[in-house]
């Protein structure tokens, strides 16, 4: 097709960089490049330079700007159970079932493959137990190669498990009974993939009160925390939520998500169970700091 074929009607089009550098059009009668009145050849535009890509949606993150569903990895050696446990999560709207396991050993090699946002792990299974498996998938060199964070919720028949408690000072945001309901246990999963733990303030200070004795000493970190941070620190041990604390402490609830985060920063923990495991395992749990 000729230039003069392409002449823009009026208004013109604006053109963008990306459009490459245009000749003039032909004069009239005759067409572009030929005759006395035609403009010098240009050289060739310069190759086109790829646009850079569009940066990755964060983890979690779906396509369109919708959040991903919940990640759930199932761990338990009764395969009857775990299949009734994967249709009421699969169920549940905003999150899916990506594998399940039949021991502890299947759950670590199945985090590092799958990377779920939450396991649900049996405590007492063979080959290796739930409390061990929880111990190992937030073991140091394990934790340092994992790009997204991991929530781990035990499943136990009884209440107030000695066992329980000790997968939580291992990392596990909580414990459920095996004859929860669908809805708890939605609910429950989407408490720990905030951050939080499924475990009543209350019951989770008892379950751990009786766990950690001889008290350790107060780490170093423990000195770097402001005058707020410790009032903060104390009140998230003593379970108070957010708006609990900010009145308490007289500032806002950001302000308190605020210190929240730098107080788990500053001592190295991953969430807000981490706090009240932390708080009891050094004997600070309950004081005024």
């Amino acid at each position: 097709m000729s230039a003069a074929d392409e002449r823009p009607t009026t208004p013109p089009t604006p053109l963008t960089a990306s459009d490459g550098p245009v000749g003039p059009a032909a004069a009239p009668g005759g067409s572009a490049g030929s005759g006395a009145n035609s403009a010098p050849d240009l050289p060739p535009a310069p190759p086109a330079v790829p646009a850079p890509e569009a940066p990755a949606p964060p983890a979690g993150a779906g396509g369109g700007g919708e959040p991903a569903p919940i990640r759930v990895l199932l761990v338990d050696d009764q395969a009857l159970f775990r299949e009734g446990v994967a249709v009421m999560v699969n169920a549940q709207p905003g999150m899916t079932v990506v594998g399940q396991g039949a021991d502890g050993a299947e759950a670590v090699r199945l985090v590092d493959e799958l990377s779920p946002d939450v396991v649900l792990m049996d405590i007492r299974m063979p080959v290796l137990d739930g409390v061990e498996a929880t111990r190992q998938i937030f073991g140091p060199s394990r934790g340092a190669r994992r790009r997204r964070p991991v929530r781990v919720v035990v499943l136990t028949t009884f209440n107030l498990d000695d066992r329980a408690a000790t997968a939580i000072r291992y990392g596990a945001s909580g414990f459920l009974l095996k004859d929860t309901t669908p809805v708890m246990l939605g609910d429950a999963i989407r408490t720990v993939h905030a951050g939080n733990a499924v475990l009543a303030p209350q019951d989770l200070a008892t379950l751990l009160e009786g766990t950690f004795r001889p008290r350790r000493p107060a780490p170093p970190g423990l000195d770097n925390l402001t005058v707020k941070e410790r009032e903060v620190l104390a009140a998230v041990a003593a379970g108070l939520s957010n708006a609990e604390i900010g009145a308490k402490v007289f500032v806002s609830e950001s302000t308190v998500k605020t210190h929240v985060g730098s107080i788990l920063r500053k001592l190295g923990l991953r969430d807000r169970v981490q706090i009240v495991v932390f708080a009891h395992e050094h004997g600070i749990a309950g004081e005024g700091l």
